[in-house]
């Protein structure tokens, strides 16, 4: 291996990879010469996508089914990389829901369910690949946040709530595992193009003109735009970076319109 941002022999897990922001940071991975095991609920969707992958370079992707609300696939997920991969040096945390309502509607099974796909999810993965990036000299964790780790949600206090702890666990896991040659941190994306935020666009109509008028950028995030952040986490020009949490979102959070 060489090279700053070169991921060439290095095995990646992504969670949720199998779409949206998690299929665009796989695409990043791949190009930058990882192996990447894409990661989902949906074994029909997770095939398209490594199918998608592998049209970038022959062998750079395949699928392993996981319900990251279920401790035991999330064990199952790490053990099967490493048994058919040879190790696990980067995990991308991306699999996550969200249940739009506002506090006082919530039910406590909704606001568990949240946070156990959001954070405790998050947890788990990271202990599970702990053992074997350890074993391996080091490794490269990075939890998916969100700009609602910033900022209050009116209509979504669980995700807020999870993605802020998903932050704070990763500076947690940074300082306690830096011995290891283990960098964790967190990715913000801003208001991306997904299935989810489909859902937000709903909600409030208003949304979509509101978050370009607040933009810098002047348009929504794509999921590729979170390729380059999580490439530059994974690889070694990142080395000395841990328990950061790097917005990515146009320049949403530093603007005050």
């Amino acid at each position: 291996m060489g090279g700053l941002f070169d991921l060439t022999g290095r095995v990646a897990i992504v969670t949720g990879g199998n779409g949206g922001i998690g299929l665009g940071i796989a695409h990043g991975l791949v190009e930058a010469g990882a192996t990447v095991v894409v990661s989902g609920r949906n074994a029909e969707k997770s095939a398209a996508a490594v199918d998608e992958l592998n049209e970038k370079r022959d062998g750079a992707a395949i699928a392993i089914e996981c319900d990251v609300t279920v401790p035991e696939q999330i064990t199952r997920l790490v053990s099967q990389t490493v048994e058919r991969l040879g190790g696990l040096q980067i995990i991308v945390n991306n699999a996550g829901i969200g249940i739009r309502k506002r506090p006082e509607d919530y039910t406590l099974d909704e606001f568990m369910q949240v946070v156990n796909t959001n954070l405790t999810s998050v947890f788990l993965a990271c202990q599970a690949a702990y053992r074997p990036m350890k074993q391996g000299g080091g490794g490269k964790i990075i939890n998916i946040g969100s700009m609602a780790s910033l900022f209050g949600l009116p209509y979504a206090p669980a995700y807020a709530a999870s993605k802020g702890g998903v932050v704070q666990l990763s500076r947690t896991l940074a300082t306690a595992w830096a011995e290891d040659n283990i960098q964790v941190n967190s990715i913000l994306p801003g208001w991306i193009e997904t299935d989810l935020t489909a859902g937000a666009r709903r909600y409030n109509p208003e949304l979509e003109a509101r978050v370009v008028y607040r933009t810098p950028a002047g348009r929504w995030g794509r999921p590729d735009d979170l390729a380059g952040a999580a490439v530059f986490l994974a690889a070694p020009a990142s080395d000395y970076v841990t328990g950061t949490a790097i917005p990515v979102d146009g320049g949403y959070s530093i603007h005050m319109p």
